[in-house]
């Protein structure tokens, strides 16, 4: 260790005494119970949802509110009071209405309080006193840490602590406290969120999660792959910049470009009404109730065909400059024959449906014209310069990873590439063989330097953020081809199929999954691989617990599009200090109905796995980060004030 960093460690503590409580207090530290994690995959941009998973904890907050008033409260005070938790400042002109006098409600007000504080010890048990202060809010600090702790044993301070609550009421602060309270309890609750992949796709408020997670306290994030094709795009990916107003028009979601980012879509609208008409195959997605007029529909039909034809172009250069990717095969706008409408595909000729191909010269596909390529530059140069877009991406990378060791487990948002034998696939890059979590972090390596050179569009870094989203090897797409062109023009659903890469039949062996883990240098027999990307099909009596309970899926579907396919609206995951339990959920309608009639939307908790002694903070990732503190000062200890 340095002289000057153990002089930069000696003025922190600046004398025997203040090394000595230091250490104490992280040894203590190191007993405690582990915090709860919690993990949520696939959020898909449904934000309601999510805001209401994540207000519950996943039904921790019930939970501990059954735990302490189950003798004293019916179920259905019980769900009041979690309500009230889970939207306080809502639930409180809900109850406010309901009394007929102040003298009612003012009682009402002193009965909440005293309970929330009741409650605010037991969730917060596992935590010191420090951490504790640094989650309650902080105009009620003082008040409420003399509430906490208060000791009458001798009557000496009874009109003291009744004159607090009556003061607090009669200066209207009440609203505020309970309120105040109520995101404590929130933020006690769970101690560290993963969110393993795909905060994007077609949901409607992907960037009201984003802040919501910007302002969470302890999380980190698992890149899915729609998250990567913003960040992609941001970085300078034309093509991933062209899928993503692609999707954004097939499922009717331009609002996220116009109105969350401020992208200015008239060029691209002029472009798309100049060259294109109605399409059906380009009509958009419409879910539940949606409503579009038919010049709304009309409209983004033709932008979706725009862009869906600039991306095919951009497409192409990327294929034929990087051989390593092995994508020849996807060079379709080579295999058409635009005379006949046909295209020749392995080996079989097919007609081609619902054409739109105005804008391509057949001898030369790949060409942009000179409009489209404005377009593009266009979009590129708004994506970069969206102030509250870059503040999005760059928590997302300075949060994310594409997959993250926490605590013996391995959070993955999609897969890990293998071959029919369960050995790790292989991919040549620049005359180097890459397999396993080595192709991994060198598709995060690309991806960070790509996102640090935006300037850079042509590179291989940025290139391999495409191949990310639509490559054979990517562990976040994990399928052989993506197949987006013939589902809009081939009517042979045969053409349509994606095959899986064998991991995803493979996750289901407890062998496989134990070898996987060892690579990743994690023990085979205390950790899980937590997965996401691939919605479980509760419906059809699939498993989401998998490999003996080696593997864990979470995509329930958030998403409501998959809400047919699955039969739930997603799967959560708690870890605490006792184990693993998995909670399914089943579909949120609105906050009004919460709010209204107090009903959660959990479903049923499987214990996926028991400690056989309780976990302590000395055994997570923040327990190596303590111990090793601790060892610093230990040395400083000896070096400076026991010689």
């Amino acid at each position: 260790m340095s002289k000057k960093y153990l002089d930069l460690l000696a003025e922190k503590y600046g004398s025997e005494e203040e090394v000595v409580t230091e250490i104490i207090n992280l040894e203590a530290i190191l007993n405690l119970p582990k915090g709860t994690e919690h993990f949520v995959s696939d959020l898909h941009g449904e934000y309601q949802a999510f805001q209401h998973v994540l207000r519950n904890g996943s039904g921790k907050v019930k939970e501990k509110i059954r735990d302490i008033f189950k003798d004293e409260l019916s179920e259905q005070d019980i769900s009041e009071l979690a309500t009230l938790i889970y939207y306080p400042e809502e639930k409180l002109k809900l109850i406010k209405g309901t009394f007929t006098s102040d003298e009612e409600l003012n009682e009402w007000y002193k009965t909440i309080i005293e309970r929330m504080l009741e409650l605010i010890p037991y969730a917060s048990s596992k935590y010191t006193r420090t951490k504790l202060r640094k989650a309650l809010p902080s105009q009620f600090v003082f008040l409420i840490e003399e509430l906490l702790y208060k000791t009458d044993r001798y009557t000496n301070k009874t009109d003291y602590y009744s004159s607090i609550m009556e003061q607090i009421i009669t200066l209207r602060q009440s609203d505020k406290l309970i309120a105040g309270l109520a995101y404590t309890i929130q933020r006690l609750v769970v101690d560290h969120l993963h969110v393993v992949g795909d905060i994007y796709d077609r949901g409607p408020e992907p960037d009201k999660i984003m802040d919501t997670l910007i302002d969470y306290h302890s999380l980190d994030i698992q890149w899915g792959n729609h998250d990567v094709l913003w960040i992609g795009a941001y970085a300078g990916s034309k093509v991933c910049l062209a899928n993503i107003l692609r999707i954004c028009a097939r499922y009717a979601n331009l609002d996220i470009i116009e109105d969350a980012y401020g992208i200015n879509l008239r060029p691209l609208l002029s472009l798309a009404e100049k060259y294109y008409d109605d399409n059906p195959a380009f009509r958009p997605k419409l879910q539940g109730d949606e409503r579009l007029t038919e010049q709304e529909q009309l409209q983004i039909a033709k932008i979706h065909q725009a862009i869906a034809m600039i991306q095919f172009k951009l497409e192409s250069p990327i294929i034929k400059r990087r051989g390593c990717f092995n994508m020849e095969g996807r060079l379709l706008l080579d295999k058409i024959d635009y005379e006949r409408e046909e295209i020749h595909l392995k080996g079989k000729t097919y007609p081609l449906e619902n054409p739109c191909f105005q804008t391509i010269d057949p001898e030369d596909p790949a060409r942009l014209l000179e409009e489209e390529q404005q377009v593009i530059d266009k979009l590129l140069f708004s994506i970069q310069h969206s102030e509250k877009l870059t503040r999005h991406m760059k928590f997302l990378m300075k949060k994310g990873n594409l997959y993250l060791k926490y605590n013996g487990n391995l959070l993955i948002h999609g897969c890990i590439p293998l071959d029919e034998d369960g050995n790790m696939e292989t991919m040549t890059i620049e005359g180097q063989t890459y397999g396993g979590r080595d192709l991994l972090d060198l598709f995060e390596e690309k991806l960070r330097y790509s996102f640090a050179h935006p300037e850079e569009t042509d590179d291989l870094a940025t290139d391999m953020v495409w191949y990310l989203w639509t490559g054979e090897y990517s562990s976040l797409f994990g399928k052989r081809e993506m197949t987006t062109f013939e589902r809009y023009f081939i009517s042979d659903k045969a053409t349509h199929k994606e095959e899986k890469n064998p991991y995803y039949y493979l996750r289901e062996n407890e062998e496989v999954c134990r070898k996987m883990l060892e690579d990743f240098d994690l023990d085979p027999d205390q950790g899980h691989i937590i997965n996401g990307h691939t919605p479980v099909k509760e419906i059809e009596g699939e498993n989401p617990v998998k490999a003996g309970g080696k593997m864990v899926v979470i995509d329930g579907g958030f998403s409501k599009a998959y809400q047919s396919t699955t039969g739930i609206a997603g799967y959560t995951l708690l870890f605490n200090s006792f184990g693993m339990q998995l909670v399914a959920h089943q579909k949120f309608s609105s906050r009004e109905e919460v709010l209204k009639d107090g009903i959660d939307v959990l479903s049923v908790r499987r214990l996926v796995d028991k400690e056989m002694e309780r976990k302590l903070v000395r055994e997570t990732n923040i327990g190596t980060e303590i111990q090793s503190q601790i060892d610093t000062l230990r040395y400083l200890l000896e070096e400076r004030y026991m010689k």
